[in-house]
C-alpha cells in the first residue's frame, strides 16, 4: 500500500516522460521535484516538459517562484505537499518526478534538513569569505568539518555552502549529522520509488552532452539574457544552476559561447554524478537501468502492482 510513486534519477534519464506515461496509465498527477523548474522564465536551461510533452498531465510545482528570490526545500515541502495531499484527496496518484534528491526526501519525511537558528552577520562573513577565496577552496574547506556534504555540493553553489557552513559554526553539528538523525524518523508518506539510471556510464553522460547542445540550440542564451535584463542577479541562488551561471559568465565576456557549452557540459556530467551517489545510500529505491534508450513498456512490471490508499 503506497501513497505516492517517486521517479528519481540523474539528468537525462527520462524521468519526465516515465512520469507522464504512469500517470496516463493509472490516473495520477505529477509534482516536480527540481529545484530549478520552480522558477518562472527558466524553461530551456532546466529543460522544463513544455505542454505538449505534458500530454495533458497536471503538473504541480512548475513555475512557484520568482527567480529573483531564493527558494529552499522547506519552502518546497510545503507546497509540495498541499498538491501531495490535494491529488489524494481526488483519489488520484501522486507522482513526485525529479532529480533533486534532499526536496524528495524533505517531502517524504516532512522534516526540515536544517532546523539550526540563523545568524545574519555570520552568514555575511562567510559569504564575503566565500567571494574572497572562490567556491572551490570554501568548499574545501567544509570538507574538513563535513565531507559528505562538500562531496554533494558544488563549488558554485554558493548559498548551500556557506548554509553548511553556517550550521556548523553556529551548532557544531553538520547537516550531514542532522540528515542522519532524521532518517530514523518514521516517513510521513510510503513511497514506491523508482530510480534511473543506463547500465553504460558513458551512454548517460553522452545523453547529457546532447541535451546541453540542444539546449544552446533551443535558445539558452537569449534565456539568460533576458532573465539577467529582467534583474535576475548573477549571484543569486536561480542563476547558480548549472546552464544559467556559464551563459552568464559568456554574457559579461569572462568566457566564449564554446567553452561555456563545454562547461555546461562537464558539470552536468559531474551532477549526474553526485545525484548517483545520493541515490545509492537508498536501499528502498527500485533501479531500472536503460540499455540504449529509455523503454517505458520494461517498467510496466514494476508499477502494475501499486495499491494507492486515499484519505
Amino acid at each position: 500500500m503506497y501513497d505516492l510513486v517517486v521517479i528519481t534519477g540523474p539528468t537525462a534519464t527520462g524521468k519526465t516522460a516515465l512520469g507522464v506515461e504512469m500517470a496516463l496509465a493509472f490516473r495520477g498527477e505529477i509534482v516536480s521535484a527540481d529545484s530549478m523548474q520552480v522558477y518562472r522564465g527558466m524553461d530551456i536551461g532546466t529543460a522544463k516538459p513544455p505542454p505538449a510533452e505534458r500530454r495533458g498531465v497536471p503538473h504541480h510545482l512548475l513555475d512557484v517562484a520568482d527567480p529573483r528570490d531564493d527558494f529552499s526545500a522547506a519552502k518546497y515541502a510545503a507546497l509540495a505537499t498541499e498538491a501531495v495531499e490535494d491529488i489524494r484527496r481526488r483519489g488520484l496518484l501522486p507522482i513526485v518526478v525529479g532529480g533533486t534528491g534532499l526536496y524528495i526526501d524533505a517531502l517524504l519525511r516532512g522534516t526540515d534538513f536544517a532546523p539550526a537558528p540563523e545568524d545574519p552577520a555570520l552568514r555575511a562573513e562567510l559569504e564575503a569569505e566565500y567571494d574572497s577565496i572562490g567556491g572551490e577552496a570554501f568548499r574545501e574547506k567544509l570538507r574538513a568539518v563535513d565531507p559528505d556534504r562538500a562531496e554533494k555540493l558544488a563549488p558554485g553553489d554558493k548559498k548551500r555552502l556557506v548554509r553548511a557552513m553556517e550550521v556548523y559554526r553556529l551548532t557544531g553539528e553538520t547537516i550531514t549529522a542532522h540528515d542522519e538523525r532524521t532518517k530514523a524518523v518514521p516517513p510521513r508518506y510510503r513511497a514506491m520509488k523508482l530510480a534511473l539510471d543506463f547500465a553504460d556510464r558513458e551512454r548517460l553522460y553522452a545523453r547529457i552532452d546532447e541535451r546541453a547542445a540542444r539546449m544552446f540550440d533551443d535558445g539558452l542564451v537569449e534565456e539568460v539574457r533576458g532573465l539577467l535584463d529582467a534583474g535576475v542577479p548573477l549571484g543569486g541562488t536561480a542563476m547558480q544552476a548549472i546552464g544559467y551561471k556559464e551563459v552568464a559568465a559568456h554574457l559579461v565576456g569572462e568566457l566564449t559561447l564554446p567553452e561555456a557549452m563545454e562547461l555546461v557540459q562537464r558539470r552536468s556530467r559531474q551532477y549526474a554524478k553526485r545525484q548517483l551517489t545520493w541515490l545509492r545510500r537508498d536501499e528502498s529505491l527500485r533501479w531500472v537501468r536503460w540499455e540504449d534508450a529509455p523503454d517505458f513498456e520494461s517498467v510496466r512490471p514494476l508499477s502494475t502492482g501499486y495499491a494507492v490508499e486515499t484519505p
